[in-house]
């Protein structure tokens, strides 16, 4: 089902990131985002390219990452949906499919991304939770965590929570580490269950930066630092000052801003 007209097809799809290698495209891994050329390819008798909003680690999850591809198929946007959802595990799930205007890039016409991280503090983890939360055998001091969160609300380099390879270092005319944070939150739901959500949305975000400010803000909420130490760490530009990389599967792509 081939047309004339080249179209800009825009998903939206949600995953467990437990059994990927992340994900962007490798040749000897499972990643998502070579799964999914593969079905949509399937589905268009021609290979195509997915663009992704982002590019998240092994064991990272997704609510709402955004991705395009080309195609000149002529397959109906639902039919996209609908198809894909039957070729796909189901550890990945398509939750919407629109035609999309040509020139848009999931990537480079993002403005912004929400990410979520999942504590479970003090309690024992489920069996049914064990590959979505980052366990806490101890209570945490939340009121230490939201005030470090605030200091992270703007525009700082955020070098100190940046790991190696984030970026191109001999890129002098890019923006650096240099990121706005639009919001950080410490959300708890219900006091019984022991989960903590700690919330960020930014402009953009570098290589595991969710993770290890997740991780030193677990040093501050477990009194190994307190706030003063926290606002050095970001100030001090220096990845070996800050706290421990938290695990991946406490780690979800939220949403993607346009």
């Amino acid at each position: 089902m081939k047309g004339d007209t080249v179209r800009n097809i825009k998903i939206v799809l949600a995953y467990d990131g437990t059994s990927y290698a992340g994900w962007q495209r490798q040749k000897n891994a499972t990643t998502i985002q070579g799964v999914v050329e593969e079905k949509i390819g399937i589905m268009t008798g021609a290979p195509v390219i997915l663009h992704g909003a982002g590019r998240t680690d092994a064991g990272v999850h997704a609510l709402g990452m955004v991705a395009n591809f080309k195609t000149s198929s002529t397959i109906p946007a639902s039919g996209f949906l609908k198809g894909l959802n039957s070729l796909l595990p189901e550890d990945i799930r398509i939750l919407d499919v629109l035609d999309t205007d040509p020139d848009f890039h999931a990537r480079y016409s993002a403005t912004g991304k929400a990410y979520m991280y999942v504590i479970n503090a003090g309690g024992v983890t489920l069996p049914t939770e064990r590959l979505y939360t980052c366990p806490i055998p101890r209570d945490l001091d939340l009121n230490q965590i939201k005030v470090c969160l605030k200091a992270l609300v703007g525009k700082h380099d955020f070098s100190s929570f940046e790991a190696t390879g984030s970026r191109d270092l001999s890129n002098k005319n890019g923006k650096g580490a240099v990121r706005k944070i639009l919001s950080a939150e410490c959300i708890v739901k219900d006091n019984e269950t022991g989960k903590i959500f700690i919330e960020i949305s930014g402009n953009g975000f570098l290589r595991h930066m969710v993770r290890n400010i997740v991780g030193t803000l677990i040093e501050a909420g477990t009194g190994r630092m307190n706030v003063t130490d926290f606002k050095r760490v970001l100030a001090s530009k220096n990845r070996s000052a800050a706290g421990p990389t938290a695990p991946a599967r406490g780690l979800f792509l939220k949403k993607v801003f346009y």
